[in-house]
């Protein structure tokens, strides 16, 4: 028993100095700025594995001088109650439930209509604020499961108490993947419209952003229809985004 409660001791104290390093690095956050990310290394990694070289391009742009078009067009397609919301939207994590339970059903349907026929998986939608996003991308691994969710969340908080949205959204926009080995906003619109990121027209901002979800795939098919039509959607919704 005494050897069953040493071990619990010590996965209890890992626990809590794990939580208390991401606290300090994310304090730090307030006036240094990461070098790179957990997702960055991990493609790094990935792209040294497959290659034998490392391609990354990536130039930090203070806060000011990021367009507020790709501000607000990022907002717009990504987490319009980014300025308002405590780091979790839960009213869109519910939208997402109900749409995700709907596509299941429909694809279940399908299935048993058609046993012999192979059915596509249904498309997974998530409710990720930025704030959440940024917590996964600075600092956790790529896995899905139900640890990482929640240590997701209490990084998503401690983002929320120890930074500024301006601070938030200024880290997500320098180091958010746009492209094979392109991050932030500078290194994507050198590489997309060969302008630095704070001369960014509104379509062209609302182009970047339509991209984030997939930016590699949208890289490799910029004729995509999607593309550009939720382009015009996004940029519609611009002018309504709130910066905070």
């Amino acid at each position: 028993m005494k050897a069953v409660l040493r071990w619990l001791g010590l996965v209890v104290f890992a626990a809590l100095a794990l939580q208390l390093f991401f606290v300090l690095r994310i304090a730090a956050m307030v006036v240094v700025n990461p070098e790179s990310t957990s997702f960055q290394r991990s493609e790094a990694w990935t792209q040294l594995a497959s290659t034998g070289q490392v391609r990354w391009r990536q130039q930090w742009m203070p806060y000011a001088e990021i367009s507020d078009h790709l501000k607000r067009a990022v907002i717009a397609s990504e987490d319009d109650g980014f300025a308002n919301h405590d780091g979790v939207d839960w009213a869109a994590i519910e939208k997402a439930w109900e749409r995700n339970a709907k596509a299941e059903a429909q694809a279940a349907k399908a299935q048993n209509r058609a046993p012999e026929k192979p059915q596509r998986a249904p498309k997974i939608r998530g409710g990720s604020t930025i704030t959440q996003q940024l917590a996964k991308n600075l600092l956790l691994s790529g896995e899905r499961t139900l640890l990482r969710k929640g240590q997701e969340f209490v990084l998503t908080l401690l983002l929320e108490q120890l930074l500024s949205k301006e601070r938030i959204l200024e880290i997500y926009l320098n180091s958010v993947e746009w492209g094979e080995g392109v991050f932030g906003a500078e290194a994507a619109a050198q590489h997309y419209f060969r302008k630095s990121a704070n001369r960014l027209a509104p379509g062209e901002a609302a182009r970047l952003a339509v991209m984030l979800p997939a930016p590699k795939r949208f890289e490799k098919t910029p004729g995509s229809a999607y593309l550009a039509g939720r382009t015009r959607t996004i940029l519609a919704r611009m002018n309504s985004a709130e910066l905070p």
